[in-house]
């Protein structure tokens, strides 16, 4: 485990995660622990209703369904999330933002109507169980100048619309990356997990997190009641947002198609097809056994980032079921007929790790896209200057997440036989 991620013994609950932090972040958090809970930042719908129209002067956040969402959110944050005071004032500034940039994007689509009549046609989107090679897949497919993808800033910060001229040198770009230092500050040691950068793809949990009905939230933050509440739901009004927030990025800075990537896709593949009926989709596959105590490790951290609570047995059986689940769900829609069995493409891990050329042919072949000798050249470029584990190895056990290798084999039989994994 590298250095700066690590748990400790406590006697009255196993084990707590915790980071490492930043001197100004632990002033911070014991600034507010003296001044009390009343002078912490507080999650009420009217108030960040309001604290966002006052920042933008707009009122109309247009479809009204995300308010729902909100509600159950913000309950859970206050009862089950655990946050010390950093993780409060990070929470509130993150659901506000999320509101102003619903307030400005419905503004901009009132004084363009041309970005309603933008159409999303055939995007591809990976998916599939997390730290399966997803990221680094969406990393390559990006490097062909054809292919547009979401970058970090643009989905932190999509209004007014992006423009091709200024796409790499938007001062939004400057914005995404103080911000995102902060975040390092929070998670020193982060990129050993995950990469992170302003100009760096994004996957989609950002863009849907802007419906309330999210998964990115569980991801970052301790919410068992907004995660039963959410497991259930029609994730159709989240794909909608999802269609316009992308007809609004490619309004004028357009690409021959979208790549997408996400590994919770896989939790509504019906509400995906809904909104995108031509999607393709590539689906990463990688023993789960491999994947389960790195996802509970990314979660943990995550969550660490937040709260001072964070019991690492609690956080592997729940990453471990919850993927389960996805998985499950995700092939029962396949095996049910969501979409046509030649719009999905299965890919090894391994395969991606040995030879990532061959694979992105592969994916170009399957959908009969065109591979040029340009991008063979930029992949290899890009794998010589971001090799594997550049930023130290990422860590990880089962024991660590109180998880048990016999459970785990039995829990992903079912895909482990069908991928041969």
């Amino acid at each position: 485990m590298h250095p700066d991620v690590h748990t400790t013994a406590n006697t009255d609950r196993s084990r707590r995660w915790k980071v490492g932090r930043s001197p100004l972040v632990n002033v911070i958090n014991a600034g507010g622990r003296l001044l009390g809970r009343r002078a912490m930042a507080q999650f009420q719908e009217k108030d960040l209703l309001d604290v966002a129209r006052r920042q933008t002067g707009l009122a109309d956040f247009g479809d009204t369904s995300f308010l729902e969402p909100l509600r159950h959110l913000i309950e859970s944050l206050e009862a089950e999330a655990r946050l010390n005071p950093v993780g409060r004032l990070a929470t509130r500034h993150d659901l506000t933002h999320l509101l102003v940039n619903r307030l400005q994007m419905e503004e901009d689509r009132k004084q363009n109507p041309g970005i309603a009549e933008e159409k999303i046609r055939c995007p591809i989107i990976i998916t599939g169980l997390p730290r399966t090679g997803t990221t680094l897949l969406h990393s390559l497919l990006a490097l062909d100048p054809a292919n547009r993808v979401p970058l970090t800033w643009e989905t932190m910060y999509p209004s007014p619309p992006p423009e091709t001229a200024t796409h790499h040198t938007d001062r939004r770009i400057a914005l995404a990356d103080r911000q995102i230092s902060w975040f390092h500050r929070l998670v020193k040691g982060f990129n050993r997990i995950h990469p992170i950068g302003a100009r760096l793809p994004e996957e989609c949990l950002v863009i849907l997190s802007h419906s309330f009905l999210s998964y990115q939230f569980e991801t970052t933050h301790r919410l068992p009641s907004y995660l039963d509440w959410l497991k259930v739901q029609d994730l159709r009004p989240a794909y909608r947002a999802h269609r316009r927030f992308l007809q609004h990025l490619q309004w004028r800075c357009p690409g021959k198609r979208w790549i997408l990537k996400a590994p919770a896709h896989m939790f509504d593949f019906e509400a995906m097809f809904w909104a995108y009926p031509d999607a393709c989709v590539v689906m990463t596959h990688r023993d789960p056994i491999d994947v389960t105590a790195s996802n509970a490790s990314l979660t943990a951290t995550l969550r660490a980032a937040f709260s001072d609570d964070v019991d690492p047995f609690e956080v592997g059986p729940e990453c471990s079921q919850r993927w389960a689940e996805a998985i499950g769900k995700a092939l029962h829609s396949r095996d049910r007929g969501c979409a046509p069995s030649e719009r999905f493409l299965d890919l090894h891990y391994v395969d991606l790790l040995t030879d990532p050329v061959s694979v992105v042919r592969k994916v170009y072949a399957h959908f009969n896209l065109p591979f040029t000798e340009e991008l063979k050249d930029r992949i290899q470029e890009f794998l010589h200057q971001n090799p594997k584990d550049r930023f130290g190895k990422h860590q990880y056990s089962l024991e660590e997440f109180g998880l048990n290798l016999e459970e785990e084999k039995t829990r992903y039989s079912f895909y482990r036989e069908r991928f041969r994994l």
